[in-house]
């Protein structure tokens, strides 16, 4: 299967609660490539609840911490495998506080349902700055269609800036943890709510353990995001390629 690019996202244990909430309210599971069809929270029907998350079904059920890239061009997949899993076995599990479901608002006034941790979730902001810095130098530069989609999205002076420097505006001070859930709204106080009681009666701890970092990759058959390998936290991984270059430690040392 053809990639054309790729991301670190955070997902909870497959087959949790939570991870099975998230799939069912999406309507995919990205770890299977199954569509999953027939949720519809109260007011809403199977087919109208599809399009308010068409969006991010696409890129399944996650919480980003390194944005979606292509790799660098002297680079290839392995390398990136390596670079990953290196990273992922210098860092160690921990817990990122309960979640509950919420809202973020957008520039254009709108806003989407998301599962966002209670708290300042300090733990989990620090993680994601070492992913951050630690493995930017894997991206490839963005285009100027790249850049142009992003700048769309009426960015501030500090997330231009970090736009230029890390290739995504909300990354750093700028990282709103969060796992979303539905595509902008105008109105996403009913929503909101409804999700809010979903996720009560289904999920019996809404606490979160990272335990692994997840390579997602875009199918280039059709954009969608699948997932490609789970690298477990402070795990040794599969041995580095016995032949040709190796190019992890440049990446975490």
């Amino acid at each position: 299967m053809s990639h054309s690019r790729y991301a670190l996202y955070l997902t909870p244990p497959l087959g949790s609660d939570v991870w099975r909430f998230g799939c069912d309210v999406l309507g995919r599971d990205a770890s299977t490539g199954q569509d999953l069809e027939g949720f519809a929270p109260e007011g809403h029907s199977p087919e109208s609840w599809r399009k308010l998350t068409a969006e991010p079904r696409r890129y399944g059920f996650h919480a980003t911490l390194v944005a979606p890239f292509r790799v660098r061009a002297d680079l290839d997949a392995e390398d990136l495998v390596d670079a990953v899993a290196a990273f992922a076995r210098k860092s160690d599990p921990f817990e990122a506080g309960a979640l509950q479901v919420g809202k973020l608002t957008t520039a254009s006034g709108g806003a989407f349902v998301a599962l966002k941790p209670i708290g300042p979730a300090r733990a989990l902001r620090a993680f994601e700055e070492k992913a951050v810095r630690k493995l930017d130098a894997l991206r490839a530069p963005l285009t100027g269609a790249e850049r142009r989609k992003r700048e769309a999205a009426r960015l501030t002076p500090l997330q231009r800036y970090y736009l230029d420097v890390w290739g995504y505006p909300y990354v750093l001070s700028e990282f709103r943890p969060h796992f979303t859930l539905t595509s902008a709204l105008d109105d996403a106080g009913p929503v909101e709510k409804a999700l809010r009681w979903d996720f009560q009666m289904r999920v019996a701890s809404p606490v979160l353990r990272i335990e692994a970092l997840t390579l997602f990759g875009e199918r280039a058959s059709d954009g969608q995001f699948e997932i490609l390998q789970e690298f477990p936290l402070g795990h040794k991984h599969r041995a580095k390629r016995a032949a040709g270059r190796s190019v992890a430690a440049a990446f975490v040392d």
